[in-house]
């Protein structure tokens, strides 16, 4: 097509036909007008995506390998040769190793919190339907996964589940700046709303514009009504910066998120939400103060007129004039000390 003056003007308009149908979309919510559209495009394309998540894993490379060789017995041998090689170089694999400890992590915070969750892996990421931060996992309708269903690891709050289809769902994370969660604070339940920023700390308003927040301050998820899109006492994050309160309704905090939302693998969504809330016991613990040192104890010492030396007490603990080795005990051979001897012995003579 040559660049034309139509053609720039067909360019301008379905550009703003989409941001259209995106503003829609958004203030729609479950309502949305697009959503019929949008879960057809997950059912269609949610399968393609397995279908590369698939094709890049090397166990499934090698599984389909196999199943393609046919009759060719000795390919079928060598292949399984190659697989025994392939499972022990991955089960030494830091990455697997890596996973391992993750998906620990995040069923042992699961179970602190009371959360029924399903385990799912992340198989795609990006604007695919007009977010800027989204991810797709291999879970969808057909595990028992529905739309606004909270997303954790096992660092804290992911995001929310916003489109599902058969076999895969998409994920709205956290810093994603059309995402807005209640959050309570960790010991004086001061709540506000965190709101993503890309890549920058979350910003959370608090409802009390005279909130007393300090840095190292540790949020969880408020909670929603009937527990959707969010269950409570997720952790969210901690704060690194308090802007000034300035006389407001509300007060600005900004919050570092505990999960990195660039290096996301294994995630739960929480299909049942716990029967109590769980308040701050899924928070991390906070590590040990160091104990504070103790103080060195100091004498206090004065010296008398006749040189005696005095404690804070008033005993006396010594004498100036003292030599440091004279003594009245017997020395070591048994005799007594010589000089008063030869004194009596000079005072005989005379």
């Amino acid at each position: 097509m040559r660049d034309t003056r139509e053609s720039r003007l067909l360019l301008v308009l379905l550009i703003a036909i989409a941001f259209a149908l995106i503003t829609v979309d958004i203030r729609g919510g479950e309502e949305s007008p697009v959503d019929g559209a949008r879960k057809a495009a997950a059912a269609a394309f949610g399968p393609v995506e397995n279908g590369v998540a698939a094709a890049v894993d090397p166990v499934g490379n090698a599984i389909g390998a196999v199943r393609e060789s046919g009759a060719r017995h000795t390919r079928i041998a060598q292949l399984e040769q190659e697989n025994a090689k392939l499972r022990t170089e991955l089960g030494s694999d830091d990455r697997n190793r890596s996973r391992v400890r993750e998906l620990d992590r995040m069923l042992k915070k699961s179970a602190t919190g009371q959360y029924g969750i399903k385990g799912a892996e992340v198989i795609a990421i990006g604007a695919a339907q007009g977010f800027s931060w989204t991810i797709t996992i291999d879970a969808g309708s057909k595990d028992g996964i529905k739309r606004d269903m909270t997303v954790i690891n096992g660092d804290g709050l992911v995001g929310r589940v916003t489109t599902v289809g058969p076999d895969t769902a998409t994920v709205l994370l956290a810093n994603d700046p059309d995402f807005t969660v209640g959050t309570r604070m960790e010991k004086t339940d001061e709540l506000g709303f965190a709101t993503g920023q890309g890549s920058q700390p979350l910003s959370v308003q608090f409802l009390n514009g005279r909130a007393k927040v300090k840095k190292g301050d540790r949020l969880v998820t408020f909670g929603s009504s009937k527990d959707k899109p969010f269950v409570p006492g997720v952790p969210v994050g901690e704060v690194v910066r308090v802007d000034p309160s300035g006389g407001g309704l509300t007060r600005t905090v900004y919050v570092r998120p505990y999960v990195g939302f660039t290096k996301l693998d294994i995630v739960g969504v929480v299909v049942q939400a716990p029967r109590e809330d769980p308040r701050d016991m899924v928070l991390p613990k906070q590590p040990a103060k160091p104990a504070k040192p103790k103080p060195t104890p100091t004498v206090t010492v004065t010296i008398s007129p006749n040189g005696d030396i005095v404690d804070t007490g008033g005993n006396v603990v010594g004498n100036i004039h003292e030599s440091p080795d004279s003594s009245n005990s017997p020395d070591p051979n048994g005799s007594a000390d010589a000089t008063p001897n030869a004194d009596a012995a000079v005072d005989e003579q005379r």
